[in-house]
């Protein structure tokens, strides 16, 4: 009642899985990607803070939980 080489393949079919993730290989340093980041985000929330100024009006109606239909 052995298993063979069950173990094996389970390591096997392990790897495969896991080998589509995307690894972080830029080539930055850790520092460098923070900056990256910080930079990124602080432009993300200047853009969404000029466009909550533009459409004020139509932002609020369509966040309203009291407006959706069931």
């Amino acid at each position: 009642m052995t298993r063979g080489n069950q173990r094996d393949r389970d390591r096997e079919r392990s790897q495969a899985r896991k080998a589509p993730t995307k690894l972080k290989e830029d080539g930055l340093t850790p520092e460098q990607r923070r900056e990256r980041d910080k930079k990124a985000l602080e432009e993300k929330i200047s853009k969404k803070a000029g466009q909550g100024t533009s459409g004020e009006g139509s932002n609020a109606a369509n966040n309203s939980k009291g407006s959706v239909k069931k």
